[in-house]
């Protein structure tokens, strides 16, 4: 007799659900690791920054400084206001120390740790920023809960848009190597890059970093660092050497549209029109006389313009031939016949 135990074991209904099941968590968690490290993640929002936005540096129990170290930005330290300068500050802003901006800023600085600690999700990137896929983030919310580092180039790139955020949160300190760097393109913007450390932050020899630093603890730019950003400590010192330092302002994107521009002509001046006077017809000399004799001979036109009728010969013996022109009235009476203006001519009578 053969047991149903010698054939091969029939899967049941739970036996496919339990395989789904494993195949399901098996290619989620394929899919957590294939995504570890890519350089996109969640959106990140603006921080609240409050009165910290003018700080350059922020402490709270005190300020040192070697070296030449230039500031562009306020800066303070609550509730120690101490400043040791074993160097020289150039500042471009206030020196507050503990007044009561300082002490305001502390507590807007809380505001905006916590609102960097909690945005997400997050996406999970290497210790080392420098091992991220080419070297390039986009904007989001990126995270190590162990630490991060930065041993090499970073670049952050916008996309096109001058209000994208970029948020980094570690989950202990921040670390970047002497003569790293930190670029941007795209349109990105110092203003909207942030970084909360969970303890301290340590930027290296003659590196060049981006970005507000909220550390929990202690910060330290070491010899020759520069610094795009700020620097706020909630619970510890800001130690500088010969850095430079500028708190970053948002560049406004200029309007792509402007009002219509009326452009108007000057009033043309003409000339005042000239009144037309009267016409004048210059007047014409007197036609010489017709002859008196028979068959007399025409008479000379007189010098107006020859347009009327000449006189005629007068009554001896003959008419003179009709001259040419317009002859104007003449004031003394010449001998033979005589123009009357008329257009006749009228002769002495004649002798026999």
């Amino acid at each position: 007799m053969t047991s149903v135990l010698d054939h091969g074991r029939q899967p049941t209904r739970t036996t496919w659900l339990a395989g789904g099941v494993a195949s399901t968590i098996l290619l989620a968690a394929v899919g957590l690791i294939s995504t570890a490290g890519t350089a996109e993640a969640a959106a990140a929002t603006a921080v609240p920054q409050g009165t910290t936005q003018s700080f350059a540096v922020l402490a709270a129990t005190g300020i040192t400084n070697t070296g030449t170290t230039t500031i562009n930005g306020d800066t303070g330290s609550f509730p120690d206001a101490s400043l040791t300068d074993n160097g020289t500050i150039v500042q471009t802003g206030v020196a507050r120390g503990g007044d009561g901006v300082a002490q305001q800023a502390q507590s807007d600085l809380d505001v905006a740790y916590l609102d960097t600690a909690g945005q997400g999700p997050a996406d999970q990137v290497p210790a080392d920023l420098a091992d991220v896929d080419a070297r390039t983030l986009v904007p989001g919310v990126y995270t190590n809960p162990t630490s991060l580092s930065l041993t090499g180039p970073l670049t952050l790139d916008a996309q096109g848009d001058p209000t994208a955020v970029f948020v980094f949160q570690s989950g202990s300190t921040l670390i970047t190597a002497s003569d790293s760097t930190i670029t941007l393109i795209g349109g990105a913007q110092a203003c909207n890059v942030f970084w909360q450390v969970t303890s301290s932050a340590t930027l290296g020899t003659n590196s060049t970093f981006v970005g507000t630093v909220y550390a929990n603890t202690a910060i330290e730019a070491q010899t020759g660092a520069v610094v795009q950003g700020r620097l706020l400590a909630r619970n510890a010192a800001v130690t500088l050497d010969s850095n430079v330092i500028t708190a970053p302002a948002c560049a406004t994107t200029p309007p792509t549209s402007s009002a219509p521009v009326t452009t108007s002509a000057a009033p043309t001046t003409s000339a005042a029109p000239t009144p037309a006077g009267p016409t004048t017809t210059p007047a014409g000399g007197p036609g010489s006389p017709g002859s008196t004799t028979g068959g007399g001979t025409s008479g000379t036109p007189g010098g107006g313009t020859p347009t009327g009728a000449g006189p005629t010969g007068g009554n001896g013996g003959g008419n003179g031939t009709r001259g040419t022109g317009v002859f104007s009235q003449v004031g003394t009476v010449p001998v033979g016949s005589v123009d009357t203006g008329d257009g006749s001519a009228a002769g002495p009578p004649s002798t026999r």
